[in-house]
Parts: structure tokens; C-alpha cells; sequence
């Protein structure tokens, strides 16, 4: 079976990943649609030997999609979604604009495939660091329950789009040559600098947006409210993969060698755990893999339970983190 497939935000950063993803997976598509913003419109992206050339997103752009993956804001998602599913079309949307909808799936192929069938139109695709801690997590969840997960993100440009990335490489090059440069994307410079995620600050809670998301992502994803989760998001100077620090207790004492094992057959996942010579995963091996690496697995010493593990990963945020998941997911469909 083949489908036309429509990418809404085809020039942004995701968007030229979509592409990417469909055409190295042989995506069996029977044509393929470029929309995007009127000023992007005229373009052309390659594909498959040839050229698209983008249109400019309406109203009537998904007459005759199957699939339409969005990658645009969660106001165009809010906008144009229901556009699609009304001319028929199956939206995975990768804004955040629906993923707490209790009526739209919320999923990660390797964690919650199954729920793809309860679509009543659109499917939402997870934040982007969520799904780099739920890959590696829910095997380990399966066979002994997580009971609380603390995670510190350090997040790369890619996530904040093609603009933050690049604003990322004019300040470093910047700073380097010893110029002044103003940040029109970021809130602070970027160059030799962490700062916390630039979404809103919650008054009562002090919790950012980003942080807020993956919290009640996960619970959603995992199907279990019962999950203490807490996070602190960061953005780090790095062009394309996210790494995060996690620690998780779960119900029943748990060996680090016993998260080794499983996570060794674990999909979507790849073991990058070398003590003797100090290699663990990090964001440059990461960038343009599939899989989310795994190291740094050992005991937290802070519980005397043992029923405590920490661990590092990294995920390419544009691939797993974004694309690739929802490329996914239309397979699947």
C-alpha cells in the first residue's frame, strides 16, 4: 500500500528530517506534499533523485493525503490539523498542541504502538525529551515497576529549530573572533553558556513549560499516574542531540548489571557504557543515530533500598526526539 503524504513545516529543521527519514527508510509513498509558510513557498527540497518544489499551506492543501506530519507550531497544528482529518488524512503531530487531548494517542512505537489504533484522527508525537528517557526506561518499567524518576536535560539548539541552530554557530564564531553579537533567538547567548529552558516560568510551581511536558508525558505515555517524575530542563551549546542525567527508583530492588541485560535487546536503544575507558554516551555520537544511547549504569549509592539506578543517555532530538518517531508511527499506519 502506498500513501500520499502531505509535511506541514517541510523548510524547518524537523521538516528536512521528515524528508530525510522517508526516503532512507524506503517509505512506500505513492506521493509526497511540501507545505510551508507563503514566504517559503517556491522553494525546493530533493527527494529521491528529483526536486519538490513546497506549496503554500491552505485550508484545501491535504485533499487526497492519507498522512500529513506536522512540524509547524502548535498554533498552524491548532489551525490546520483539523483541516486534514476532515479531508481524510491521518495527522501525527509533533507540536504540543494535542498530546494531553484525552482522546488523541500519545506515542513512542517501541513503548505504546498499540494505541496508534485509538486514533480519532490525530496522533500526537511526544516531547522530544521524553521519548530519549522513556526509550531506554520502559523496558526496565515492564519487568520492575518505576515508582520515581529524576531527570536534568541538557538540551541541544535543534530543539528550539534551524534558527536557534543557527544562531547557536554565529555566536560561537563570534565569541571566538572576540566580536559582540545580540541573541535574537535565545533569551541569553548561546556561545560557552547553559541556561535554563526558555519556556514560561510557572509561578506557583517554578517549573518551566519544557519540564512541566515531560512530566506529564510520561505519566500519560506510561499509562501509570502513580510515577513521581521530576525534571530540570536545560539548554546546552550543542547543534542537534539531547543527553540527559536520569535516576530512577523503582518498586523492587534492582542490580545494575540486571539494567545492563535488559537493555542490551531493548529496541530503539544502544549500550555505550565502557568504564575502563571512561567512553559514555554523548550528543556528538548521538547526532544522526536512531537509537538513544545508554551509559554511565550504576547503583545510586544516595539509596540503601537498591532499588535506585542512574544513568546518561543521548538522542538525536531531530531523528528519535522528533522525526524518526513519527516517521514511525506512519509506518505503522
Amino acid at each position: 500500500m502506498r500513501d500520499t503524504i502531505a509535511i506541514v513545516g517541510a523548510t524547518g529543521a524537523v521538516g528536512q528530517e521528515f524528508i530525510g527519514c522517508i526516503e532512507r527508510r524506503g517509505f512506500p509513498v505513492k506521493g509526497l506534499r511540501l507545505l510551508a509558510s507563503a514566504r517559503s513557498a517556491g522553494k525546493t527540497c530533493p527527494f529521491r533523485g528529483g526536486e519538490l518544489t513546497v506549496e503554500e499551506l491552505r485550508e484545501d492543501s491535504f485533499v487526497g493525503v492519507d498522512i500529513a506530519l506536522f512540524s509547524a507550531g502548535s498554533g498552524i497544528s491548532k489551525q490546520f490539523a483539523p483541516s486534514a482529518v476532515r479531508c481524510g488524512a491521518v495527522v501525527v503531530d509533533n507540536s504540543s498542541a494535542f498530546r494531553m487531548d484525552a482522546d488523541v494517542p500519545l506515542v513512542v512505537p517501541e513503548i505504546n504502538a498499540r494505541r496508534i489504533q485509538d486514533h480519532k484522527g490525530i496522533i500526537a508525537n511526544p516531547n522530544c525529551s521524553a521519548i530519549t528517557a522513556l526509550v531506554p526506561l520502559w523496558p526496565i518499567h515492564r519487568q520492575n515497576p518505576i515508582r520515581r524518576l529524576i531527570l536534568a536535560t541538557y538540551q541541544a539548539a535543534s530543539g528550539a529549530g534551524a534558527a536557534a541552530m543557527q544562531e547557536l554557530l554565529d555566536s560561537t564564531r563570534a565569541f571566538l573572533d572576540g566580536k559582540d553579537f545580540q541573541p535574537k533567538v535565545m533569551p541569553h547567548p548561546y556561545a560557552f553558556n547553559v541556561f535554563s529552558h526558555n519556556t514560561q516560568i510557572d509561578p506557583q510551581t517554578g517549573y518551566n513549560d519544557e519540564e512541566t511536558k515531560v512530566m506529564r508525558e510520561t505519566r500519560k505515555i506510561f499509562e501509570d499516574d502513580r510515577i513521581a517524575v521530576s525534571a530540570t530542563c536545560i539548554r546546552v551549546p550543542v547543534l542537534r542531540a539531547h543527553s540527559q542525567a536520569i535516576t530512577f527508583t523503582c518498586e523492587n530492588p534492582i542490580r545494575e548489571d540486571e539494567v545492563r541485560a535488559i537493555l542490551a535487546g531493548a529496541p530503539g536503544v544502544k549500550l555505550v557504557d565502557d568504564r575502563e575507558n571512561n567512553y559514555f554516551p554523548m550528543p556528538r555520537d548521538a547526532s544522526g543515530q536512531d537509537d538513544v544511547l545508554v551509559g554511565r549504569i550504576r547503583k545510586d549509592l544516595s539509596d540503601p533500598s537498591g532499588r535506585s539506578i542512574c544513568l546518561f543517555v543521548a538522542g538525536d532530538q531531530l531523528l528519535k526526539g522528533a522525526a524518526l518517531n513519527a516517521v514511525q508511527i506512519a509506518e505503522l499506519l
